[in-house]
């Protein structure tokens, strides 16, 4: 667990930590030339029944709010530290504001320096930080006066600090793992190093991982919790990461260091967005600092007249899981003007307007965002980052919707696709009686995901609407049937290439002869009902002429010991070669004759059975 410290610049926050842990975290020169912390500092720090934990230092100069949000995100109780002697200062406020904004659960107020107020004095600071608190989730805060020189109440902070990291929510390590770096250096023998607070999951030595923004892939060479080789650590904690297979330049502050999947950096997202108090509206277009993690980024908020969220469009990449907590800071003035919770961190390119504000429901956030998708579907692997939950939840989470290829779609998405194959397949069948059924050309451009309309056909089919007539759908009692002036034209087509017997005309030929019902239709129903054999694509043989031929091909190649050259199968079938090779051509395709160079010798179905 963490313990993160906030407050005025000069209040004592460093000399606090330092009496707490015995660690001066004010590491730089210059920073111990100029008595200011400027970095972030982290220390180990003992609690009574608890143990070890972290605590991290953050500076207290406005000009440094950047790196004292990089070092409040993913504490667990927040050190709001108040200088007896001075009181609420500027920066008090506006850590607090940014505490809020970063939803810290719980609070602890440390009065430093009382050893140089007066009880009465003191009972008024206290007092003004009460009525700063009674306003805030963090109304009936401890508030207890401490000096670091004299050691006065440092065992009643450590209490307080126990007992509200006690009563934290725990960190689960069945989750993704997650570590915002705040810190890069490199050390001898052993590579690039990141520090940062791991705020879920675990890593371990040995592990692949993902650097965003970037993607790049690297690998867990060691690790240290507090100093302490170690070769796994869960989440809450402070670690050092030394990695393979990345350089030093490659890494800054406000990178994240992931496990591979389903991460990914992201420049849009949905956020229910606030205003700090007295904080004028956004303006339209307004550039903004972004702060979420340990990065800053420029961003824009889009906010819709009405609307319970907000679109936020950044200039660079970031990486974000719903729930996620951000600030956002004005450059002029400079102050801390809101913040807010990620809501969809991969709302898609779309501009739609964004969904309602945040729901503490995973469930009910689930819904949201199956709603938004339509039939594109949400990702199952993306659930545990859009939704913001555990991967172990998914599957329960995922129940009540439709799970195809990967991807869950609401119920109603499927029911209006089958709805539109039964609906598209009797429109097809009613205008073409004479088809078997629905081909799935007919059917398969209704709707943009081909894949569930797919899936919709068959489950039409297990539900006994449809069935597959080869690849086309009908209705289980549909029989293709001609018309009366089908019949007539089936009549004469039939007697017409009987006629003709073994040198038939085209489809085309047949056409300009007849005048009434389009042939085409009518001689698909007969090739279908074994009447007629189409030999080529547009030349139809009857099938008794058909059955002769081939007899007569297989009684002759039978009795030869070698291919037979078209020449002489001319003479067999008596048909110019016009008719001759689409028909040996029609023999192959059939495996009654085999092609042996120029000749034909019988094929596997040669004995016509």
């Amino acid at each position: 667990m963490i313990v993160g410290t906030a407050g005025h610049i000069d209040h004592g926050k460093t000399t606090l930590v330092r009496a707490l842990t015995g660690v001066n975290t004010d590491r730089l020169p210059e920073e111990q030339r100029r008595g200011i912390t400027i970095e972030l500092g982290f220390a180990p720090l003992d609690l009574p029944v608890l143990g070890r934990v972290g605590l991290v230092d953050v500076p207290g100069h406005e000009g440094f709010i950047r790196t004292m949000v990089a070092g409040a995100t993913g504490v667990d109780v927040g050190l709001l530290v108040i200088a007896a002697d001075e009181g609420v200062m500027p920066q008090t406020r506006e850590h607090l504001a940014i505490l809020r904004l970063l939803e810290v659960r719980s609070l602890v107020v440390a009065l430093t320096k009382a050893e140089l107020a007066e009880p009465d004095w003191l009972e008024l600071v206290g007092e003004d930080v009460r009525t700063l608190l009674a306003e805030t989730p963090y109304d009936g805060a401890p508030i207890l006066p401490v000096s670091a020189r004299t050691g006065v109440g440092l065992d009643a902070l450590r209490g307080a600090l126990a007992t509200a990291l006690s009563s934290a929510a725990a960190r689960q390590g069945d989750d993704l793992f997650r570590l915002p770096i705040d810190r890069v250096f490199t050390v001898r023998g052993t590579g690039t190093v990141v520090t940062g607070t791991s705020w879920s999951g675990a890593v371990r030595v040995g592990a692949d991982l993902r650097l965003f923004p970037g993607d790049l892939p690297v690998r867990v060479r060691g690790i240290q919790v507090h100093g302490a080789a170690a070769d796994v650590a869960g989440p809450g904690t402070r670690l050092a990461v030394a990695l393979t297979g990345v350089e030093l330049d490659q890494v800054h502050r406000g990178m994240t260091l992931v496990t591979p999947a389903p991460w990914a950096a992201t420049t849009h997202f949905h956020a229910e967005v606030t205003l700090v108090d007295s904080a004028a509206a956004f303006r339209p277009r307004e550039w903004l600092r972004l702060h979420v993690g340990t990065a800053e980024v420029s961003a824009r908020v889009v906010v819709r007249p009405g609307a319970q969220s907000a679109r936020v469009v950044t200039e660079e990449p970031v990486v974000l899981r719903a729930g996620d907590r951000f600030v956002l800071r004005r450059s002029q003035p400079l102050a801390t003007v809101g913040g807010g919770i990620v809501i969809d961190p991969s709302p898609g390119r779309a501009r739609r307007r964004p969904a309602g504000g945040w729901d503490a429901d995973p469930a009910a956030r689930l819904a949201q965002l199956v709603r938004d998708a339509g039939d594109t579907g949400v990702g199952l692997r993306e659930i545990p980052i859009r939704v913001g939950c555990r991967p172990p939840e998914v599957a329960g989470l995922a129940s009540p919707y439709v799970q195809f290829r990967e991807r869950v779609f609401a119920r109603e998405i499927l029911h209006d696709y089958e709805e539109a194959v039964a609906g598209q397949v009797l429109a097809y069948l009613s205008s073409r009686s004479t088809e078997p059924g629905a081909p799935p050309s007919s059917w398969s451009q209704l709707r943009t995901n081909i894949p569930l309309l797919e899936l919709a056909a068959e489950r039409l089919v297990s539900a006994g609407r449809l069935v597959f007539r080869g690849p086309a759908l009908a209705p289980p009692d549909w029989t293709p049937r001609l018309d009366a002036g089908q019949e007539e034209a089936a009549a004469w087509v039939t007697d017409r290439l009987r006629t003709a017997g073994r040198e038939p005309p085209s489809v085309a030929e047949l056409g300009a002869e007849w005048v009434g019902a389009p042939l085409p239709p009518v001689l698909r129903f007969l090739e279908r009902s074994g009447q007629l054999v189409a030999v080529e694509p547009d030349r139809y043989f009857t099938t008794e002429v058909v059955n002769e031929m081939t007899e007569g091909l297989v009684a002759h190649l039978r009795g030869s010991a070698e291919a037979e050259t078209p020449a002489t199968l001319r003479g067999i079938l008596g048909v110019s070669r016009k008719y001759l090779m689409p028909f040996l051509e029609y023999c192959d395709r059939e495996r009654i004759t085999e092609r042996r160079g120029e000749g034909r010798v019988l094929g596997s179905r040669g004995g016509l059975s």
